[in-house]
């Protein structure tokens, strides 16, 4: 009898552990999936021509994020009628920039859940993009709309997931939510530069920020970049635990990059940045939205609803100091001509896209092909990568060694 006893009540025990588990975690709506898709679609519409800061392709993209704020039940905040954060920026012309000049009216979208309590969690992505690709494209043809499905009406498009998420009954309520859409991001983190030194709230009272630039094109291998580990000695171990989605987790320890978080991590605030990687449409005109994994959209936004769950209960996380990588990026004195994998852990760099016409085209070298040395300089990550290139000289020719579906192989390669 106790026999039976003892097996009924581990019966209870597991079932008690199944809901637990069941209860802790959380999943998305099935609506939310289709409306990550209809958002996207419209912020990467031609008819908004690239959402270039400034102009009115731009606006119409800050008024729908306004609507969208609206339609989930954000508030305004104070300072920011409108769901807006208006501002001007005057850019003197600079000889060694391409930066445009003059004054630019735009906007940040800021809408928040008031949960009444003394922290703040910013989730955050830029909405701009490049417009014609008068600026910042890498397209050499005639200019075209660059629609920036993926960079970034997908990391757009995933601030109302979580928005919407968190606006939920059994969302976490021991932070305040503050949903930030910044403008001019392409033309060097404008907006969130403008925010942080313009703040309506305490920034010693926000708890971290998440960013969210580039997350349309998760691969089969659900490789996600999630930058930014080292902010916070918290970050590693909730990436880790709350991981049911299986991603292959590519980590960065360095909070400084090229992107929104930057300017918050400047403010001695934990970030993270969430990234699926670079491709070959990358500022071209065809990052269109028929490219854009949507599925993949929903589960990185379902994984973050995880974390932001996990870390509810622990207060004010602590911030940390990372080394600044960029500081110690080399001046390039060549190029290989390529679109390094930057999901890529193995050892070298391998090869995302090769450049029509560059040195690598020109050498026969391949996307997947993985350089280990390039003349005398071994490569092993993408920083001795950097280095080699800041080292070989113009004009020279060297020996590049790849390795190709495991077999090492030698090009030359003139520089």
């Amino acid at each position: 009898m106790r026999f039976y006893v003892f097996l009924g009540f581990l019966l209870m025990l597991c079932c008690a552990c199944s809901r637990t588990n069941k209860i802790a975690s959380f999943s998305l709506p099935d609506q939310v999936r289709l409306q990550i898709e209809s958002d996207l679609k419209f912020l990467a519409d031609d008819k908004l021509e690239g959402r270039l800061v400034g102009t009115d392709g731009e606006l119409m993209a800050a008024d729908y994020c306004v609507n969208r704020f609206k339609s989930i039940g954000l508030s305004e905040m104070q300072d920011f009628p409108g769901y807006k954060q208006n501002f001007t920026l005057t850019k003197k012309p600079n000889p060694h920039s391409l930066t445009p000049t003059g004054d630019f009216v735009t906007q940040n979208v800021v809408g928040w859940i008031d949960n009444n309590t003394s922290n703040y969690v910013i989730i955050g992505a830029h909405y701009d993009h490049l417009g014609y690709g008068h600026y910042g494209t890498l397209w050499d043809g005639e200019p075209e709309i660059h629609n920036g499905a993926d960079d970034n009406a997908s990391g757009t498009s995933a601030v109302f997931a979580l928005a919407q998420a968190l606006s939920q009954e059994n969302a976490p309520k021991n932070n305040n939510y503050v949903f930030m859409l910044f403008a001019g991001e392409e033309m060097g983190l404008w907006g969130s530069n403008y925010y942080v030194k313009n703040p309506n709230i305490n920034l010693e009272k926000v708890n971290y920020m998440i960013n969210l630039d580039m997350v349309g094109r998760l691969k089969k291998d659900r490789s996600l970049a999630v930058n930014g580990t080292g902010t916070s000695p918290v970050w590693n171990k909730v990436l880790d635990k709350n991981n049911s989605q299986k991603f292959k987790l590519i980590k960065s320890e360095s909070g400084v990059g090229p992107s929104d978080h930057t300017s918050f991590y400047n403010m001695d605030i934990p970030v993270l940045h969430f990234f699926t990687g670079q491709h070959s449409d990358y500022h071209k005109p065809s990052d269109d939205a028929d490219k854009v994994n949507y599925e993949g959209i929903h589960d990185i936004s379902e994984y973050i609803v995880n974390i932001i769950h996990a870390l509810d209960a622990k207060g004010k996380i602590a911030f940390q100091k990372t080394k600044d990588e960029s500081t110690d990026v080399p001046d390039f004195k060549v190029t290989l001509g390529v679109m390094p994998d930057y999901l890529f852990d193995g050892r070298g760099m391998r090869i995302d896209g090769v450049k029509e016409g560059r040195p690598a085209f020109k050498a026969d070298m391949k996307k997947g092909d993985i350089v280990i040395q390039m003349g005398e300089f071994k490569v092993i990550d993408m920083m001795s990568y950097m280095s080699a290139l800041s080292e070989i000289e113009p004009g020279s020719t060297q020996i590049v060694k790849i390795i190709r579906e495991g077999k090492t192989i030698e090009k030359s390669v003139k520089f």
